[in-house]
């Protein structure tokens, strides 16, 4: 059986030795690091499972390093941690494609729970088919390629985490409380518009020309995605 290694990044050594003793006390391999360009490199030479960032490093922001990680691997769990919990603060970490967000000071326990559930669906996911197929739409989760027949789909990370979302939930009416808490997370604590302003988004590009439209909006409820030949 794999080992899981996680990259453990807090300039604070205290919190970073806290942190180390307790995830080796659940039985992980844990790698710490005090700086974000340390972090970085030690990222690009190893093979890590999960990522705890804190946002505020010395040399390389933790906001820079999650935007360099997730161009090098979209997958990995990126969990960050800060003393900041403004709303801005967390839109702009999930927007550069962080999986949760956790504002200090936290419950240990807490964390390790979240950690937990984050690998196990990491690893479930893994084991599926990493193409998903809606009409002639397909979303390719290993490499992000989104295709609309043969047009390539240029997406940001949000609009990429709403689609495979849908698409993993084919059929499936999706209230804009369901979108909110599982792409955006569900420390969110913004308005639910930003759901109707992020299907906009998508429509433009998934939709935009189609004479067959797939995403559809349920009134009253939320939003589906379906191909209405199927």
């Amino acid at each position: 059986m794999e080992q899981t290694t996680i990259l453990v990044v807090e300039d604070e050594k205290k919190m970073a030795r806290l942190l180390q003793l307790e995830l080796e006390h659940e039985g992980f391999t844990v790698d710490v690091k005090y700086d974000g360009l340390d972090a970085l490199e030690a990222f690009y030479g190893n093979s890590y499972q999960l990522v705890l960032l804190d946002v505020m490093l010395p040399s390389l922001s933790g906001m820079e390093l999650l935007r360099r990680i997730r161009k090098h691997d979209a997958h990995v769990p990126v969990m960050l941690l800060t003393a900041r919990d403004a709303v801005p603060d967390k839109v702009s970490g999930f927007d550069l494609g962080a999986t949760d967000y956790m504002t200090k000071p936290f419950e240990i326990e807490e964390l390790l729970a979240r950690i937990r559930a984050h690998l196990r669906h990491t690893s479930a996911a893994a084991e599926q088919d990493p193409v998903l197929q809606v009409g002639n739409l397909t979303l390719d989760e290993k490499t992000r390629t989104v295709m609309r027949g043969k047009n390539e789909l240029e997406l940001t990370p949000r609009e990429y985490d709403l689609l495979l979302f849908l698409m993993k939930h084919e059929k499936q009416v999706l209230t804009r409380d369901q979108l909110l808490e599982r792409v955006w997370g569900f420390q969110y604590a913004g308005d639910t518009n930003v759901v109707d302003v992020y299907i906009r988004y998508l429509r433009k590009k998934v939709d935009a020309d189609m004479n067959r439209k797939l995403i559809k909006t349920v009134r009253g409820v939320g939003y589906t995605i379906k191909d209405e030949e199927k």
